[in-house]
């Protein structure tokens, strides 16, 4: 009883350490809120998932160019690494760019996203001082055709 009562303790401890951690890389002063969409420019269904191909429009709107070194959808029930996609983009200051990238994702969240509730990226940028931040962007959908 007392060992499973320390292990839920650990494991809670571990998981408020990284959310606080988490916050303070999300709170990097170079950056101003990120901003972008997505369109699902092709899926494949496979099993109880989903293999989305997305062109997404990021817009930096603040004073400083940014580089982005990793992105990963958010939304699932969990973020493994398999989610997490290298990618080397210079966000320029006040401008926007577009990117494909591919995901696997599971049925049931590609289909929460026909609501208001499109999906989250988050992404590893590198500020101008050198440091590494964490951004996450909320995607707002635009209509297009899926093939």
């Amino acid at each position: 009883m007392n060992s499973q009562f320390f292990r839920r303790g650990k494991f809670s401890l571990a998981l408020a350490l990284m959310l606080a951690f988490a916050w303070q890389l999300c709170q990097g002063n170079d950056i101003k809120r990120l901003s972008g969409s997505y369109r699902v420019i092709h899926k494949t269904e496979i099993g109880l998932q989903n293999r989305i191909r997305l062109q997404l429009h990021l817009t930096n709107p603040g004073q400083s160019d940014l580089v982005i070194q990793r992105v990963a959808l958010w939304d699932f029930s969990h973020l493994s690494r398999e989610g997490v996609r290298a990618c080397s983009l210079v966000l320029r200051a006040g401008s926007s760019v577009d990117i494909t990238q591919e995901f696997t994702v599971p049925r049931s969240e590609y289909e929460s996203w026909r609501g208001s509730r499109g999906p989250r990226l988050l992404l590893e940028v590198m500020l101008p001082s050198g440091r590494k931040a964490i951004e996450a962007v909320h995607l707002n959908g635009t209509s297009g055709k899926v093939n």
